[in-house]
């Protein structure tokens, strides 16, 4: 049997990719085993980025898997791989072409950033199954892209187009979808570049920081901030080598 989640490894940068192709990635129970597993397995790597093989990046949660009895682990088990995506101490990036529905949408909102193919499509259809959701749209969402505009895509289900997707906040970047596996290495890699002391340093202070008021915020900054890195010195003279 197939790998549902696939691995790779190369110049520091741990690339995940949804496979399940005949299936458009559809989140099964299954799958998000395997995805947990290489989360937890990938906490020390440099540098992460998600991806779906074939036509989509995910067409969301997995109805005839459930129908057919797959369950995960736990009653909230997707929910908190979810939460283990975005508690990962490197940046995470989400490579998004095709569908990205509803769950699917949801764990590209665990990761730090989007960006979007020209054929990405991102929607949030709990609306049309009855469904409400737990793993964490009506958190995330409005806290990327505004209370209105989230409202929206829930209360309607109508897709963004990846350029839509743009404007309101949701991803990052898009380009064209030959363009974006290599905007998204390039950008991995200019990120690998940086120390990995304050790549982590800087997620966890804004991560953290968006709990606080302002004025906490800073004093939580002042707080926290581990300083400088163990590679400052060595950095510091390669600039200076210049």
């Amino acid at each position: 049997m197939s790998a549902l989640v696939l691995r790779e490894d190369r110049d520091g940068v741990a690339t995940l990719t949804f496979n399940r192709p005949e299936a458009l990635n559809a989140l099964s129970p299954s799958m998000f085993v395997e995805l947990r597993s290489h989360v937890d397995a990938i906490a020390a790597s440099p540098e992460s980025v998600v991806r779906g093989a074939g036509r989509s990046f995910s067409a969301g949660n997995d109805i005839k898997a459930i129908q057919g009895g797959d369950r995960a682990l736990s009653a909230h088990f997707q929910a908190e791989t979810i939460d283990a995506i975005e508690a990962l101490p490197q940046p995470v990036i989400a490579q998004v072409h095709g569908h990205c529905y509803t769950g699917a949408l949801e764990v590209a909102l665990g990761c730090d950033f989007i960006v979007a193919g020209e054929s990405a499509r991102f929607a949030d259809t709990h609306g049309k199954w009855s469904m409400t959701p737990t793993w964490g749209m009506s958190q995330r969402l409005p806290r990327r892209i505004g209370v209105a505009r989230a409202k929206q895509m829930m209360f309607t289900g109508t897709p963004l187009s990846g350029r839509e997707a743009v404007e309101a906040g949701l991803a990052n970047l898009c380009v064209a979808d030959a363009e974006l596996e290599g905007t998204v290495a390039a950008m991995a890699a200019t990120i690998v570049a940086n120390s990995w002391h304050t790549l982590r340093a800087d997620k966890q202070l804004v991560n953290e920081g968006q709990q606080y008021t302002l004025r906490e915020g800073l004093a939580y900054e002042r707080r926290t901030s581990p300083g400088a890195g163990p590679d400052m010195a060595e950095r510091l003279k390669a600039f200076g080598a210049r």
